[in-house]
């Protein structure tokens, strides 16, 4: 049996859609708010490890509980919303995922501090890649609505990175495994998983933005 073929939505009869029932809020730029505050968390985990690593990541809580609320509030208008610019599970899809980006860095932060384990090269190597995956993210959503090429450039050098994390972690967990089990190397696999989790949410990320712009027509009549 062939694969069903998947088909766009004309732009003639989203206008007529679009006139009989406006968008009440705009998704797009909602997104592209939120990519950006999960750039900046990200961007102040990295700073964390350099430069705060001793400390609680307070600073880093108080974004990631900000972020939370946010999506949440994206939520409530999408269940509100009649018409949405593209897939409404995508939407919701592509925010929650996101939001777990941020969330397995803080989750990560607070597990170094509370365990006390200090960055090495593995931890600062995932989180650099992590933090370069994002700012690729946040830049293809932001152009989700106007330019297809540079979401298609932003999900491929959002992909490199991932790879970047994955054999980042591969290797560290190889070098754990090979040295005798301590405390300390168990509290760094648990460190290092967390890590790799936020690499996988940043892939699904990733994924669910290639969905959602092949599905978006750009054309004009």
């Amino acid at each position: 049996m062939s694969p069903k073929k998947r088909t766009r939505t004309p732009r003639k009869f989203v206008e007529i859609i679009d006139a009989i029932f406006p968008t009440r809020y705009d998704f797009e730029e909602m997104l592209a708010e939120q990519a950006d505050r999960t750039l900046e968390g990200v961007r102040l985990f990295v700073d964390w490890l350099d430069h705060h690593a001793g400390e609680e990541p307070a600073a880093l809580g108080r974004i990631e509980a900000d972020v939370d609320a946010f999506r949440y509030s994206l939520e409530e208008k999408l269940g509100d919303s009649f018409s949405t610019p593209f897939d409404r599970q995508d939407i919701y899809s592509l925010s929650r995922q996101m939001d777990y980006i941020l969330g397995f860095s803080y989750a990560t932060a607070r597990e170094m501090h509370l365990f006390q384990v200090a960055p090495d090269r593995p931890i600062r190597e995932m989180a650099g890649a992590l933090l370069l995956g994002t700012g690729h993210v946040a830049a293809g959503v932001r152009a989700m609505g106007s330019d297809q090429k540079k979401v298609r450039e932003a999900i491929r050098e959002a992909r490199r990175t991932i790879h970047t994390v994955g054999d980042t972690y591969m290797l560290a967990m190889k070098d754990l495994f090979g040295t005798p089990v301590t405390m300390d190397m168990l509290k760094r696999r648990e460190v290092y998983h967390h890590l790799w989790n936020a690499g996988g949410a940043l892939q699904a990320t990733v994924d669910i933005l290639h969905k959602a712009v092949v599905g978006i027509d750009l054309g004009g009549d």
